[in-house]
């Protein structure tokens, strides 16, 4: 349904998205993951037809974005993070309003507006004013506007954001639910929501593709995905524990998980296991030889979130002149961040 080849877009003489590809096949969800002015947003708007881009090439449901963008505009149902809404109108008024936009039929129109708003809990304020509404209402408001026409490409830039919990768990079972019919690429900074609802993931650093791969098969490509969290009491403090730690067979890597002060004697660190390996057993009999008091040793999987903190992380090679990823931006303001003036950019 989506296939990206070498996509770049460049903004003067920085670059937000440096030639990435990937294809994303029917009634996948995948999660586009990646720090603050990684290229998540840039991505996501080349493939929406919001900006052009630089280089490369991608087909959306078929369409080419650079010659068929009208096409790839009708296949596409848009949720920017910020969404863009006409605050004066009420929301049945909106939605009625854009699915005409949309090209939905007259005879069409009711129906989709009563499907959109039971699915996304907008019943109860379907004659408010837009401006009334809380930010999580808003945001709800966007998603129905995404789903009117019914398009078979979903593109949802963090779908959540302002929303309580209960309207998250909500929100998550809506787009599991919707990803029976529909295509989708979700963009989230919640991990623990991205891992529940997404079959695979797509990690961006600085503009590059740095990870792409089922959660459980990144897992075992970090080593199995198997972490230990020590807390101990030695005489020795931290570096002599973590010295001992890190010599122990099955252990890749130990480190200070949090420190108690020069004067505790309370150790906690965080073990990194060697593939295949669980050293609990040689870890307990070390803090026995030792004289360790052992207050607790949990073994856990690794999670979304630290496989994307360790991927993000590593340090990058130094790019030529200036970078926007650098500074924490994807475009210049008033480009990417302020170009929503109107409600044309939910399509």
């Amino acid at each position: 349904m989506i296939s990206v080849e070498s996509l770049t877009k460049r903004f003067a003489d920085a670059e937000a998205v440096r030639g990435i590809s990937f294809h994303v096949d029917k009634g996948e969800i995948v999660g586009l993951l990646g720090p603050n002015g990684a290229g998540k947003t840039t991505t996501m708007r080349m493939l929406t037809c919001y900006v052009p881009p630089t280089s490369g090439r991608a087909r959306v449901a078929g369409f080419d974005i650079d010659e068929q963008s009208v096409q790839v505009r009708q296949s596409v149902g848009y949720l920017p993070e910020s969404v863009p809404l006409y605050g004066e109108m009420r929301v049945e008024e909106y939605l009625r309003f854009r699915a005409r936009l949309k090209g939905v039929s007259r005879a069409a129109v009711a129906g989709r507006l009563d499907y959109v708003m039971g699915r996304c809990g907008l019943g109860d304020v379907r004659v408010r004013i837009i401006d009334h509404l809380s930010k999580g209402y808003r945001q709800r408001v966007g998603l129905a506007e995404a789903l009117l026409h019914n398009p078979p490409i979903l593109i949802l830039d963090e779908p959540t954001v302002g929303l309580d919990p209960n309207q998250i768990r909500q929100v998550r079972e809506l787009i599991r639910d919707l990803g029976r019919e529909h295509t989708i690429i979700l963009s989230s900074h919640i991990l623990p929501e991205v891992e529940q609802i997404c079959g695979r993931v797509i990690i961006i650093a600085k503009g590059r593709i740095v990870a792409e791969d089922r959660t459980s098969a990144l897992r075992e490509a970090m080593g199995g995905g198997a972490r230990l969290e020590l807390e101990v009491k030695a005489d020795s403090g931290a570096p002599g524990v973590l010295e001992a730690l890190g010599a122990v067979p099955g252990v890749a890597a130990a480190r200070e998980a949090e420190a108690e002060g020069e004067a505790s004697a309370t150790v906690r660190a965080s073990l990194e296991c060697a593939p295949g390996q669980d050293p609990r057993e040689e870890i307990f009999r070390l803090a026995v030889a030792r004289g360790w008091v052992l207050l607790g040793l949990t073994r856990r999987q690794l999670s979304l979130e630290d496989i994307f903190v360790n991927l993000t992380t590593r340090e990058a090679e130094p790019s030529e002149g200036s970078s926007m990823a650098s500074i924490g931006m994807e475009t210049p303001p008033g480009v990417e961040g302020g170009g929503e003036a109107g409600p044309e950019g939910g399509r």
